[in-house]
Order: structure tokens, then C-alpha cells, then sequence
């Protein structure tokens, strides 16, 4: 039975452990910076409170603590090769890395939904999305993500853990926590399942109906170059979808799935679902919204 599990670093690339870190050190800081950096702007200049500006804040808060759950055992391994980690740690690690994707999942949905009443209801866009209205959006959607993720800590809690208690990467992850227990995981798999499908699921399905229903305004639209501006407008909500969706879908196929997957993929797969959409985010909505990038200048 063991009390520990043990993180992973990159495989085949421990002796490059040390130099890894350099550019994993500088993507945490940057992250980190440019996140905070899109708060602070947002909240110190009135002209910013908007429903989308305050709907990009909760996004880079999301990210923020995206960052901040991973940093401590990323930089461990790559920095002093610190692999072991708690029980009750790695439980407590993944309920904040999952309920927070989740978060981010429908955040980037209220984007979608600010997007589509702009567009296609832009007289009552004032009085749709309200401060109330947001206030009460974020407050849902943080009790969605907790109440749904919650159980997972203390569903993994009850089973006992022998053989190798290796994990494959730098953090924890329910849907690999769960494959190193010596019990029936049906349950556990099940469930697992049961959350993504009524999160990432139904929210990238509820975003493709938004832009199906934004492209059929913006197509009816006669000037050509009104028709460009609309769509300018969600250039950098839909690479934020992209950058997050991409990369968390087909590594949650691969975890239930890709048993023949090569290990080095799953690994790198991995970093892109945790560290690039917090680091790419605040810079394409810095590039692509002009009161952004002014305040930032």
C-alpha cells in the first residue's frame, strides 16, 4: 500500500530536467503577469465595465488560478526533482485543476452568449447583461463546477492504492489517480464521464449554436465591411475556445481511449491544456481589443 504517489516529469528528457525549467519558469511567469496585469486594468479604468471586459476578467482570474494549482509540483519535479506527493495533497491539486477548467468552460460559454447578444440583440444588450446579470452568471457557474467536482476527492479517498503509485504527469488528474487504485473504478469512471459530458459537453454545443446563430445575423447584414467588424469582434473569444477546448477534449479521449497513444504525447498534450491557454489568452485579447492594448501601452 502506498501513502504517495509520484509525479512525472517529461519521459526520456530527466537529464534535460534543469533546462526544461527555464522556459516552463518563464511561461509561469508571464502568465501569471499578463493575467493579473488584464485584472488590474480592467478593474482601475471605468470605461472597462462592460459585460465583456468584466466576462475577460473572470477569465483571467480562471487562468490565474489555472496557473497557480500547477506551479507548485511542475517546477518541483523540473527544478529539484520533488516527485512525491500526498494523497490528500494530489485530491485536493485535482479538484482545484478540474473545477476550475470547468470554470473556464463556462466562462468562455457567458462569452459566447455576450457575443451572441451583441450581435443579434444589440438594442437590449444594456439591459440583458446587466451587472446583476453577471454577477449572477459567475456565481452559477462557480456553484455548477464546484458541486460537480466536489464528490471526486472523496470518491478517490475510499480506495486503497498498491502496485505503482507513478502518475504520468507533473499534477494530478482524477482519470489517472482513479487507474492507479486496486478497486472497482466503475463509478468513478462513469461519473468522470457523466461531468464532462454535462460541462465541456454541453457548453461546446451551446457555443457552436451561438456563432451558428451570430453567422446567420451577420450574413444577413448588407455592408461588407459591417459584416467583417461583427465577426472582428469574436476573433478572440473563438481562439480562446480553440486553445482550451482542443487540447482538453482529445486529452481526456486519450486517458479513456488511446491506450496506444505514445506515452511523450499524452505528457506534452498535457502542458498545452494547462499552461497555454493561460498564457495565450491575455495576449490575444490584449492584440485584438484596441481599450486593452491602450491600457496596456
Amino acid at each position: 500500500m502506498s501513502s504517495t504517489f509520484l509525479l512525472s516529469g517529461i519521459p526520456g528528457l530527466e537529464h534535460m530536467h534543469t533546462w526544461i525549467s527555464i522556459p516552463l519558469c518563464f511561461i509561469y511567469i508571464v502568465s501569471i503577469l499578463d493575467n493579473c496585469t488584464i485584472i488590474l486594468i480592467i478593474k482601475t479604468e471605468p470605461s472597462l465595465h462592460e459585460p465583456m471586459y468584466l466576462f475577460l476578467s473572470m477569465l483571467a482570474l480562471t487562468d490565474l488560478g489555472l496557473s497557480l494549482c500547477t506551479l507548485p509540483t511542475v517546477l518541483g519535479i523540473f527544478w529539484v526533482g520533488a516527485r512525491d506527493i500526498g494523497h490528500d495533497a494530489c485530491f485536493a491539486q485535482l479538484f482545484f485543476i478540474h473545477c476550475l477548467s470547468f470554470l473556464e468552460s463556462s466562462v468562455l460559454l457567458s462569452m459566447a452568449f455576450d457575443r451572441f447578444v451583441a450581435i443579434c440583440r444589440p438594442l437590449h444588450y444594456a439591459s440583458i447583461l446587466t451587472n446583476t446579470v453577471i454577477g449572477r452568471i459567475g456565481l452559477a457557474s462557480l456553484g455548477r463546477s464546484v458541486a460537480l467536482i466536489i464528490p471526486l476527492p472523496f470518491m478517490l479517498k475510499r480506495f486503497p492504492y498498491c502496485g505503482s503509485p507513478v502518475l504520468s504527469h507533473s499534477y494530478c488528474l482524477h482519470q489517472e489517480v482513479m487507474k492507479l487504485a486496486c478497486a472497482d473504478i466503475r463509478a468513478n469512471s462513469i461519473y468522470g464521464m457523466f461531468v464532462i459530458v454535462s460541462t465541456v459537453g454541453i457548453d461546446s454545443l451551446l457555443i457552436l449554436f451561438s456563432y451558428a446563430l451570430i453567422l446567420r445575423t451577420v450574413l444577413s447584414i448588407a455592408s461588407r465591411a459591417e459584416r467583417l467588424k461583427a465577426l472582428n469582434t469574436c476573433v478572440s473569444h473563438i481562439c480562446a475556445v480553440l486553445l482550451f477546448y482542443t487540447p482538453m477534449i482529445g486529452l481526456s479521449v486519450i486517458h479513456r481511449f488511446g491506450k496506444q497513444t505514445p506515452h511523450l504525447f499524452q505528457v506534452i498534450l498535457g502542458f498545452v491544456y494547462l499552461l497555454f491557454p493561460p498564457l495565450m489568452n491575455p495576449i490575444i485579447y490584449s492584440v485584438k481589443t484596441k481599450q486593452i492594448r491602450d491600457r496596456v501601452t
